[in-house]
């Protein structure tokens, strides 16, 4: 009888503990395909509220639903083994009240999330220890917040003045005293997300920010070039799947067309010379 080998999820202790250790590597996925593709290779999957864009062709994060989230993150679930789920809570769903932000965060958990990702420094800081004393995972998000796109002006770089990294800071150790696992650093200056990676003592994660953080996250999408031709600064393409794709369906119309597709093997009740 041979035995299995039994695949275990990376653990919020196990991100925790890879603080100066080892680099921590995230992507985003939010259907079955990607989420198994990736599964191997990253610590964490995050079905981020950038589905809104990526996946719907909306303008930003605003408008995805709590409800669409979970679904996406029950698909992600079912179809990972190894890597740690975390799930973003969307805009709305938790910034009313902390039993609002509860419900929330423990109807992801119920989809399959083993933690959930919010944006805000220290104005979330009571949410953030009010989900964490009771068994729920957070992963901070400060710097560039997508949700606050319209009170940022835009998604701009964040820490250029004394002022905003002055806020930055005090946001990274705010979410860090409030138990947040870890915090997720978007659009900061080099210098200043280094300086933050140095003086916390959860994982810091960058996108957009500094090498020095203790892992990176972008959307899949963006480093398989499938997400149109204008992508952020911080992107580094991989791929170009667009090009293939385009390619391929090109191929399979030319073969409809003539009549080369289907052939005989490809149907039912002809034998196969």
């Amino acid at each position: 009888m041979s035995v299995q080998a039994v695949v275990k999820r990376v653990t919020i202790p196990q991100l925790m503990a890879c603080k100066r250790q080892r680099k921590i590597v995230a992507l985003t996925a939010h259907s079955a395909p990607v989420a198994r593709a990736i599964d191997p290779h990253v610590d964490f999957v995050l079905i981020g509220d950038s589905t809104a864009m990526v996946a719907y062709g909306l303008p930003n994060t605003l408008s995805i639903s709590l409800e669409t989230i979970a679904q996406h993150t029950a698909a992600v679930a079912r179809s990972t083994q190894r890597a740690c789920i975390v799930a973003d809570l969307p805009f709305g769903s938790y910034q009313e009240s902390l039993a609002q932000a509860f419900r929330s965060a423990g109807y992801l958990l119920s989809q399959g999330a083993d933690a959930v990702k919010l944006e805000g420094g220290a104005i979330m800081a009571e949410t953030i220890q009010y989900l964490s004393s009771r068994g729920i995972p957070v992963l901070a998000h400060i710097g560039l917040m997508p949700q606050y796109v319209n009170t940022m002006g835009g998604y701009l770089s964040q820490g250029k003045s004394p002022e905003e990294a002055a806020r930055i800071r005090a946001d990274a150790h705010a979410v860090q005293r409030a138990g947040a696992f870890g915090v997720v650093l978007e659009g900061v200056q080099e210098a200043l997300a280094a300086e933050i990676t140095a003086q916390v003592s959860i994982p810091t994660i960058g996108i957009g920010a500094s090498p020095a953080c203790d892992g990176q996250i972008l959307v899949t999408e963006d480093i398989l070039g499938l997400s149109g031709e204008r992508v952020p600064k911080f992107v580094k393409r991989y791929a170009d799947l667009d090009t293939m794709m385009r390619k391929a369906v090109e191929q399979y119309a030319e073969d409809v067309r003539s009549g080369a597709f289907p052939e005989p093997q490809h149907c039912f009740g002809v034998k196969s010379t």
